[in-house]
């Protein structure tokens, strides 16, 4: 009997594709790399993954339900206004090297996945569906304490989003004209119009 595979063999697994795909790119993830990154053998990895397309696929769903529970499940400070809440909350839309960095690249991934594949559009619509409630919570909450001057909560929301999506891909394809710093302020300037604030309260 074989003790290699402890409790969070699988998980442990899936992280290492995960920062396979975000390193290397997902044409390049090979099985052998990830096993070697995840301390495990082919075997193991095979043990779980039939074959990497499944391994591939099932590192994605991984990433995006971890980077969903962190991001959109983490409860906030009950004395905090609308206001700093949604500023916490645009730090976390940004790709910042690190971890978010690496959330952003298997998110573009999975924009490419279900632009193609109809069978990731199910996924994808779920985590946007998530995102989006996770906004407008704030918006609506900001709104109902008068805070925020906001004629359609929903559009709002969806604005704020287009947003921050639109102008993070551009830091993180290397645009010298527009770094991360410059996406925060850019972002949560407008954002603070569509809201009626001072966008000081979101910048500064």
């Amino acid at each position: 009997m074989t003790t290699e595979a402890p409790i969070n063999a699988r998980d442990r697994i899936l992280d290492a594709a995960c920062a396979s795909i975000a390193e290397d790119g997902i044409d390049d993830v090979r099985i052998a790399r990830v096993a070697m990154r995840a301390g495990a053998s082919t075997a193991l990895v095979h043990h779980y993954f039939s074959t990497r397309e499944e391994l591939l696929e099932e590192a994605l769903m991984h990433s995006y339900e971890l980077a969903a529970e962190d991001r959109f499940g983490r409860p906030v400070d009950a004395d905090a206004s609308a206001t700093e809440r949604l500023k916490v909350m645009i730090d976390e839309c940004l790709p910042i090297e690190g971890r978010q960095r690496q959330e952003w690249i298997l998110w573009v991934e999975l924009w490419l996945r279900a632009a193609r594949d109809e069978t990731m559009r199910p996924l994808s619509q779920r985590l946007y569906t998530s995102y989006r409630e996770w906004m407008l919570t704030v918006i609506r909450y900001g709104t109902e304490r008068g805070e925020f001057v906001v004629d359609d909560p929903e559009e709002t929301a969806d604005v704020a989003i287009g947003l921050l999506d639109g102008l993070g891909v551009r830091p993180l394809t290397g645009d010298p004209t527009m770094d991360v710093e410059k996406v925060r302020v850019l972002a949560a300037t407008r954002i603070a119009r569509e809201l009626g604030i001072d966008p000081k309260a979101l910048t500064e």
